[in-house]
Order: structure tokens, then sequence, then C-alpha cells
């Protein structure tokens, strides 16, 4: 997280940088819409929250952890209703595992999910000399998982196959948008707060349910890259 964090802090400073000519330049055309291309990581939760079937028998302490994602392409299309009020959307994938944690460390449980965050949120930006514009946003999510896969661990003791349940959630987002020309182009840092949940379902060869849990993702999810407003 320090890393990430260190990360993020090192992009704003390149950022204002690079924008401090445009800092004392008229701001950049007003435009309906913003694309934006993001490169994202995503530092996710993974804890159990419950256990709702075990047939397994998991040891007491047991509990789980999701690894985070170190860097996502990210595509996000905003839609300036107001001046300062718009709604934007985010597509991206991101490829997460799930280790062992407490009595289960070094447990390998899910080797793979895939997930599709759907995200739709309402923001309002205030507007700073130079055309800098800070802002802050909440909304909904819709988790989709793909392409789960049962880990090692999980098949040795007999759950070959793992599905992950989509599941809502509710986000909230602060950021800044900075000019670096006078024709839509800036730069863009974003971080994100979810708070979302899933259950996990394990399932033997003859297709019986052998262990049931719940499990808090509630990841962060922190982006920096290019913006063009037109």
């Amino acid at each position: 997280m320090k890393k990430v964090l260190g990360k993020a802090l090192g992009a704003a400073a390149l950022a204002l940088a690079f924008a401090s000519p445009a800092l004392a330049a008229d701001e950049a055309p007003a435009g309906k819409w913003q694309v934006k291309v993001l490169a994202t990581s995503v530092l996710a939760d993974g804890k159990i929250t419950a256990v709702r079937k075990d047939l397994i028998g998991l040891p007491a302490g047991a509990q789980t952890d999701a690894s985070n994602n170190s860097f996502t392409p990210t595509l996000a299309i905003e839609y300036f209703a107001l001046p300062n009020v718009s709604v934007e959307t985010i597509c991206c994938f991101t490829a997460h595992h799930v280790t062992g944690a407490g009595s289960l460390a070094g447990a390998a449980l899910v080797d793979h999910a895939l997930i599709l965050p759907a995200t739709v949120t309402a923001k309002y930006h205030l507007t700073l000399p130079g055309g800098i514009k800070p802002y802050v946003g909440a909304g909904g999510a819709w988790f989709f998982y793909i392409d789960e896969r049962a880990g090692a661990t999980a098949q040795a003791l007999g759950a070959t196959r793992v599905k992950l349940d989509n599941d809502a959630g509710v986000v909230v987002q602060g950021g800044i948008d900075i000019p670096i020309t006078k024709t839509g182009l800036g730069l863009t840092l974003d971080a994100k707060k979810y708070w979302i949940s899933t259950t996990a379902h394990f399932y033997t060869a003859n297709g019986t349910e052998a262990l049931t849990t719940r499990h808090r993702m509630d990841p962060w999810v922190l982006s920096a890259g290019v913006a063009y407003r037109f």
C-alpha cells in the first residue's frame, strides 16, 4: 500500500510539473464529453466474513486474502450534464487470486478470478486557476466474476470447481483533472473506495457444494493517466 501511494504522489508531482505551463493559460474548451485512458492499481481485501456451509472442516482461525493488482489498463467515459456536474463509467478487467491467511496461511484457494467492476458515479467538479478541476463523486457498482479457477490447495481438499457470486455495492471517489493544452488534453489522478462483497462456492467433482463463504472485497482503486475533453 505504501509503495502504491508513493507512486501516486510521484505521479501527482509529475502531473503538476507538466501542467505548470497551463496554469497561466486559458481554460481548455469545456466540451460535454471526456475520455480517460488510465493505468489502474486495484488493492482488494478478500477476508472471510461468514461461513455458510462447511463440509470440508475449516480449521479454527481460517482466513483469506485477495491479491492486489499492480497494473490494469482502464477506460473511463464521462458526460458533463452541467459545467461542474458529470456522470462517469469505467471499463476494465482485473485479475486476482485468493490465498489462505491465519491457520490457512500459504493455501492456494482461488488461482484466478477475472473481475469486471461495472461502475457509475456522479461527480462534482471545482474550478481552480488554470482550469485545474479537483472533484468528488459517489455511485454504485456491480462486480461480475468471470473464469474463476480452484487453487491447488482447494483441489487437494476435493473442491475441483469454484464460483464467485456477482454482487452490488457502493463507491466514493476523489481526484483531479489538470489541463496541459488548450485543446482538451490533460492529466488525471483518481482514487475510488468500494464497499462490496461476494460469496464463494466450492464444489466437488460430483457437483456437491462442499464450502460456502462470504468475503469482503472492499478494494481501493487508484488510477493515473491522460484525459481528453471534447
